[in-house]
């Protein structure tokens, strides 16, 4: 079988000036980070079986979160809805307006970037947050309801919860590097409304959104051929639409078997029971010094969150073993997720041609770490980041494989929310071409399942979401 092109190259070659041992070291770590077609192929195969296993009860590493979402658009929703969105590193206050216009909107945003503390402190602190912003976005924009009245609110919360219904969700567990307390088994709409309430805020939630959910329902509104909504940023998640004749858990609710609802996977569970996912010793300390040891395998491997903390470890582990970059001081290098996934992309951007000088990269090394690489050592640090990149598109890509096989979807757009996704460099590439050989279509075929940008899934999709629970 002939080279993969998502794959890299298995030989590692520097230019003089890097010494053997860091060569040797780096061709080691290349081979540890590599996925072959049959490996991803096994890997998929294990991934259908702990979906199908989540539709049908708990015992799984993959929750296949039911979201009560029921309904697809159909373009022809109008409304004004707030929207409230909490990822893993910013909160975001929208207010949308679903115009008269086939698929048309309008939206006023307020962008906050979330203060670190708030992830490792208590709910009390985080809701009051929340409310605090919702409050100055409608004291900014003047949106002020009729007397007696509340205005509706769309909450994005994009963590894994237990629905009952759309307007319910008990936290499972933090992920993401979050752990407040106060918040885990808790219904995160009681806590917010009753903050709401508290601080005199005027907002009523109607819909509780997972932000994959919402890619989902605004890729499909603007493209009846979008089957998948996922999300490749901090985190790494997907939903689709499933029949509920194949969701055995919520049998007793007795709906229509032929009726359709979102499904949330959270499947950056995937794997947790450590069976089929090819872990190194970079994964193994991610793993170790995140807040939940044992949670979140697949997502530690592939998010956006992992891949600079990730090519971060590889570089002090050359520095202490190989002696690459010697005799520079690597203390600001030595900090927990010191380099963010941007700085990995710009890097193995800037030296994918062979005579570029790396002239930036030169200078943000020495400008956020205080390092000063030769040209042949920058060489290495931008493999590394070639290295690690290509694994997380490949490993990428098995998830949408297994819905895609599950589900019997042959041909399809998947719409993908997450500024990681766009930015990567040749991310989107890497992830296609895996894709390809895990379905295996024939040599000089077409993409049958192409990625699309979803542009705005916590916002326009929450808006959306809370327009379709309004008609029930």
């Amino acid at each position: 079988m002939k080279e993969p092109q998502g794959a890299p190259a298995s030989g590692i070659h520097f230019p003089q000036g890097v010494s053997v041992k860091v060569t040797e070291e780096v061709q080691k770590i290349a081979d540890m980070f590599r996925v072959d077609g049959d490996t991803l192929r096994r890997i998929t195969d294990h991934f259908v079986k702990e979906m199908e296993k989540g539709l049908e009860n708990s015992d799984s590493d993959i929750p296949m979160n039911v979201t009560w979402v029921t309904k697809s658009p159909t373009g022809h929703e109008t409304g004004q809805y707030l929207t409230v969105d909490m990822g893993g590193t910013n909160l975001r206050v929208c207010n949308v307006t679903l115009t008269e216009e086939k698929g048309g909107y309008k939206i006023a945003q307020s962008k906050f970037k979330l203060p670190g503390g708030l992830k490792t402190g208590n709910a009390q602190e985080l809701w009051a947050y929340i409310a605090d912003r919702v409050a100055d976005f409608l004291r900014e924009r003047e949106l002020t309801p009729r007397p007696g009245e509340k205005l509706p609110l769309a909450f994005t919360f994009s963590y894994p919860v237990t629905q009952d219904n759309i307007r319910h969700g008990v936290l499972q567990r933090w992920t993401k590097g979050w752990d407040v307390s106060g918040v885990e088994g808790e219904d995160v709409v009681a806590q917010l409304e009753e903050v709401f309430q508290e601080r005199n805020v005027p907002v009523h939630i109607v819909a509780l959104v997972n932000d994959t959910t919402g890619t989902l329902i605004a890729s499909a509104y603007k493209d009846p051929e979008i089957k998948i909504g996922s999300i490749f940023g901090t985190g790494c998640n997907s939903a689709y639409m499933e029949k509920i004749g194949r969701v055995p858990k919520i049998a007793e609710h007795h709906l229509p078997a032929d009726q359709y609802v979102a499904i949330n996977t959270e499947y950056g569970a995937f794997d947790n029971s450590h069976r089929v996912l090819p872990r190194c010793q970079f994964d193994l300390e991610i793993d170790r010094a995140s807040p939940r040891p044992g949670q979140q395998t697949y997502e530690k491997m592939v998010a956006g969150l992992y891949v600079g903390e990730i090519v971060r470890l590889i570089i002090v582990h050359l520095h202490e073993k190989a002696g690459y970059l010697e005799n520079m001081d690597l203390g600001r290098l030595r900090h927990i997720h010191a380099m963010e996934s941007s700085c990995v992309s710009r890097m193995e951007e800037d030296g994918s041609a062979e005579d570029s000088a790396m002239a930036e990269t030169r200078k943000f090394l020495k400008e956020e770490f205080g390092i000063e690489p030769t040209c042949e050592e920058l060489r290495v640090c931008c493999r590394l980041g070639e290295i690690v990149c290509t694994r997380a598109a490949r490993l990428y890509a098995c998830g949408i494989a297994a819905i895609c096989k599950k589900e019997g979807i042959r041909q399809g757009r998947v719409g993908v929310d997450g500024s990681t996704f766009e930015k990567l460099f040749r991310f989107k590439e890497r992830a296609a071409a895996a894709l390809r050989e895990i379905l295996e279509w024939p040599d000089g075929s077409e993409d049958l399942i192409t990625f699309v940008p979803a542009e705005d899934g916590s916002g326009i999709g929450a808006a959306l979401i809370a327009a379709l629970s309004g008609r029930d």
